[in-house]
Order: structure tokens, then sequence, then C-alpha cells
């Protein structure tokens, strides 16, 4: 497969057919998506304002490549301080990292925006990038660990316990008492192909306003199971 950059390269490329550019771009995706390959688009689609008609808005597919491009340039150079720093701790003897890396070197992190393309940070996607590098620096950040909301989080109901969870992007901010990992599922699963028609904008690039349901109703929609269960269940 060819780089990140080849395909960023024809995205940027006006003189291409629309359509190839927006191949090229969900190939970017494949390659770099900070909130997951759905969700990453979903926001792109909304920060860069593609209209569900490319030929009306052709330069929207650049506003987003730049703005993926722009979040994979700050994780490319916290790597390359990564590796730095890794390699003057094995230099000195030490093994064991002094601490982790950021967040995409971590195992086991759950966001639900990894499971419902909806709910996400609203943060543009350098910012997010930033916020987390902070985070694995020790950095204090207000709010919400991914997106920054400070307001009071949704309790949700076990069955023997509750977990927190943002009402910016979903995210998991308490997890249950029990020590069970609990999962959340949207509840319907044919979500994605209406959004990569990008059913929920409008011709002229602006959010649909007949579109179902904002994310604290994706939020309030989405289903506890534990891994240890056979199917999703209700909290009802």
């Amino acid at each position: 497969m060819a780089s990140f950059l080849t395909h960023h390269h024809i995205v940027l490329d006006s003189t291409l057919p629309v359509r190839r550019r927006h191949a090229a771009l969900r190939t970017c995706l494949t390659l770099y998506a900070p909130y997951g390959f759905r969700a990453t688009y979903h926001h792109l689609t909304v920060s860069a304002r593609i209209p569900r008609d490319l030929s009306a808005d052709p330069e929207s597919l650049t506003r987003a490549a730049t703005e993926l491009h722009e979040a994979r340039l700050l994780r490319l150079a916290e790597d390359a301080r990564y590796t730095e720093r890794r390699r003057r701790e094995k230099q000195a003897g030490r093994r064991v990292p002094r601490r982790p890396g950021t967040w995409w070197h971590l195992h086991g992190r759950h966001t639900c925006f990894q499971t419902d393309p909806l709910c996400h940070p609203a943060l543009p996607l350098p910012a997010f990038v930033r916020r987390q590098i902070l985070l694995a620096h020790s950095e204090p950040v207000p709010g919400c660990a991914h997106c920054g909301n400070e307001q009071p989080p949704v309790s949700r109901s076990t069955g023997h316990g509750f977990i927190d969870l943002c009402r910016g992007c979903g995210a998991v901010r308490r997890s249950c008492a029990c020590g069970r990992s609990h999962c959340l599922r949207p509840r319907e699963n044919t979500l994605w192909p209406r959004l990569w028609r990008r059913e929920h904008m409008t011709h002229d690039g602006l959010p649909n306003p007949h579109w179902p349901g904002g994310i604290e109703d994706r939020i309030a929609g989405l289903r506890l199971w534990c891994p240890a269960e056979s199917r999703p269940r209700s909290d009802g």
C-alpha cells in the first residue's frame, strides 16, 4: 500500500476527479485516524463541511486532509521524542519505560467513539492529539481526558453498579466498581452506510437538520454489555 503522504497529495490535487480524491482521503483514514476510522470520517465531514454532493465543494476535501495531516505530524513528532527517550533509557540500563508512551502506545483503552461513530470529541484533531500528549506527560488538563467537557457525567447502571460517561464524547470517565469490563454498543448497526453517503450533511456542507438525534441522544441509546455475556443488555 502506498504511504499516507502519497494519498494525501492525491486529495490535495484539484486537477483529479473529486471521487478519486475522496477515495484517497478514505485511504488516508485507514492509515491514520485518531478517533477510529468511522468516527474520524464523521468528524472530518462536519469540521471540513464536506457536502453530500462532493462536486458542490471539492475544496472541502482539502480542508479535511489538511486537518488530518496536521494531527499526524504532531503524532510523528511525539513518536520521535518517545523513541529518543527510550534509546537513552536503554543506554542507561533501563529496560522498562520510566513512563508509558502516549495513548496510541497503550492497550485496553475504551471509548465509545471506537464503537459508535457519532460519539467522539468535537475537538479539532490536532487539539485532540495535543491533549493526549499532555496527558502522557502527566500534565493536568481540565474536564474529560478526551474532549475536555466539564459537565457532570452521565451515570449508567450496570445492574450491580454504575459507570460514568462523558456528556461530550461518551468516553468512560469512571468504571464500574465490580472491576469487570463493561463495553458499549450502539443500538443499530446500519448507520455506517448512511454516514459514508454523508446523509448527515446537506448539499451545502451543513449538518442535516433532519438527521435524528444529537450526541447526548446517542450516548443515552448506548447499550452496556460485559464481554463474558453473549449479547448486549439493556439498562431498562
